[in-house]
């Protein structure tokens, strides 16, 4: 089970109460609307996925507003990276006339690359953007996926997911298998994430991270410029050296053949 499967099933609906939070449709297409860029630091290899270099990621946002429903859509792209529409993205519903908060796609949050704190970082900014209006709504209860469960690791990187946030976990039964996160008061939960796995960089930040890169190319074209100048220079003494030494063994193979000529011709 992978951090991305641990991270969707702990914010997508269950089959058993997927019809009593569903989304509305009204806004199925919405795009995201506003920017920012997302640093991700470059993190210990990992087991289970690899490499994990330093990486920019693209973050964007829309809002929807009516009368009965509001709506903030988040997704992120990375560079060259192709998704399905389902992926990286996740959707904070507000439900005005029940007084109800909603995560959605009910697919479930699909985190690629995974692992790198995306999916707290999502789930904390859908926190806080609910938080600044409607801090007395609740966020429904929902059952967990069973097959989580029979994995202890994975049980317990799920939960931690969830407590870390401030939802709150329960179980029906000793063994942990039947797992249900219960209703929360939106004031109560944590709009924080792991700031030193993701970071915003505001546009002034990142032009002065390209500058800082800019001047370091431009040193290091420089030292390049002078290594090659003291290997021509060593090139250029190395073919000296096998010249004169070539003349050397000429002259030694010279005089041993004058000597073989003078001691046969006594």
């Amino acid at each position: 089970m992978t951090q991305a499967t641990i991270e969707a099933e702990a914010v997508a609906p269950s089959e058993a109460n997927a019809g009593e939070v569903a989304a509305p449709v009204l806004w199925e297409e919405v795009q995201a609307e506003q920017f920012s860029l997302l640093r991700l630091a470059p993190l210990p290899t990992d087991r289970a996925t690899g490499g994990r270099p330093l990486r920019f990621v693209e973050f964007g946002r829309a809002e929807r507003h009516s009368r009965e429903f509001s709506l903030l859509r988040m997704t992120y792209h990375l560079p060259g990276q192709k998704t399905r529409k389902e992926q990286n993205q996740l959707d904070i519903w507000v439900d005005h006339a029940s007084h109800a908060v909603r995560v959605g796609p009910e697919s479930g949050l699909q985190i690629e690359p995974w692992n790198r704190g995306l999916g707290r970082f999502m789930l904390a900014q859908g926190i806080h953007w609910a938080q600044k209006r409607w801090s007395e709504y609740k966020v429904e209860g929902t059952a967990l996926a069973n097959k989580d469960a029979l994995n202890e690791d994975t049980r317990t990187r799920r939960d931690h997911f969830l407590k870390t946030q401030g939802l709150e976990v329960a179980y029906a039964d000793p063994q942990h298998l039947k797992g249900s996160v219960n209703e929360a008061k939106v004031g109560n939960l944590n709009n924080s994430w792991n700031t030193d796995k993701v970071q915003i960089v505001e546009i002034l930040d990142a032009a002065h991270m390209l500058q800082q890169a800019e001047q370091k190319i431009q040193e290091q074209e420089v030292t390049i410029k002078k290594a090659e100048d003291r290997v021509g220079k060593y090139r250029r003494d190395d073919s000296g050296l096998r010249f004169t030494i070539a003349c050397l063994v000429t002259f030694a193979v010279f005089q041993a053949g004058l000597l073989i000529w003078i001691a046969t011709h006594r």
